[in-house]
């Protein structure tokens, strides 16, 4: 939850942004015992976390349709997948949606969450499994409820490594330091990259912003554009012009079409703004315009 909203949310709006920004990084730390639990996948199987323990690490990866951030994550997971699945256990829960709207509202029962795990399967074409959380979010609640966060599991049920948000690039590295101390050192339990990152990969919503908001339908677009202001309806108009070329397998192509799109002045205020806000959990802020009756501050854009 945020605040007093229910878990489900109905809508997007400001204030979730700002309690969002309030927010640490909740959940189980790095070195802690990860929370078990048990939870069906899409084909079925039963995924339980503690039938791993001595075994396997896991990968475990948390989103939805609706969230940008995790459209942006998904072909790189699946190279990860790829690379890693023989050694590790990959899975991916489905979660409530980050951006509801008429198309994809908020759950309102366990079989409307099924159909919109399955649709973001087909459509981001996930290779590993995709398990679906209980209604009222209770996996996803035990482990600190981020839009979209990743855990690195040892082989000891504890956390190796979280990152606030799913980044392929530094999860790679963190499973490659894990693996090497498991091999040369022989022991299951392992800290590893400091134990946590908490970067935001500001790209991710340039290019997937509008292709994740659309499955949400114009509810979700329009009340994305609301609560983000001028910056978060830039974002989605480069999504937008990115969309006829982008899809999972050609980033960098879309990147180039968004970043002209987007142009210098965007470029800029990313730059200001990780100088100035040190540190913040979202994904995107931009200044705003100072008033006479109001300090400084930024508006915060989406996740």
């Amino acid at each position: 939850m945020f605040g007093k909203q229910p878990y489900n949310y109905e809508s997007f709006d400001r204030r979730l942004l700002v309690n969002l920004a309030r927010k640490c990084f909740a959940g189980p730390r790095a070195g802690e015992k990860a929370p078990d639990f048990q939870l069906r996948s899409l084909d079925g199987e039963k995924f339980r976390l503690r039938d791993f323990r001595g075994r396997k690490n896991v990968v475990l990866v948390f989103g939805s349709a609706t969230c940008p951030m995790t459209a942006g994550s998904i072909a790189g997971l699946n190279q990860l997948y790829e690379e890693f699945g023989g050694d590790l256990q990959f899975a991916f829960v489905y979660v409530r949606e980050a951006h509801p709207g008429d198309k994809l509202a908020a759950h309102q029962s366990l079989e409307e969450k099924v159909a919109a795990a399955e649709l973001f399967r087909s459509e981001e074409e996930v290779e590993f499994p995709v398990l679906v959380d209980a209604l009222d979010g209770a996996v996803h609640r035990d482990y600190g409820a981020a839009p979209n966060p990743a855990f690195l599991i040892d082989k000891a049920g504890r956390v190796a490594f979280r990152a606030l948000w799913a980044q392929p690039k530094i999860l790679r590295e963190a499973i490659q330091e894990l693996l090497n101390i498991q091999e040369c050192r022989g022991r299951d339990r392992a800290v590893v990259r400091d134990g946590e990152d908490l970067s935001v990969p500001v790209r991710y919503g340039f290019l997937h912003a509008h292709r994740a908001l659309e499955r949400g339908g114009t509810k979700a677009l329009r009340d994305f554009g609301r609560a983000a202001g001028p910056g978060g309806r830039l974002m989605v108009a480069a999504g937008r012009a990115a969309r006829p070329v982008l899809h999972p397998g050609k980033l960098l192509v879309g990147a180039g079409l968004v970043l002209g799109v987007a142009g210098a002045g965007v470029a800029g205020g990313v730059m200001l703004r990780r100088r100035r806000l040190n540190r913040m959990r979202q994904p995107y802020y931009f200044p705003r315009r100072r008033r006479f009756h109001e300090p400084s501050g930024y508006e915060a854009v989406g996740i």
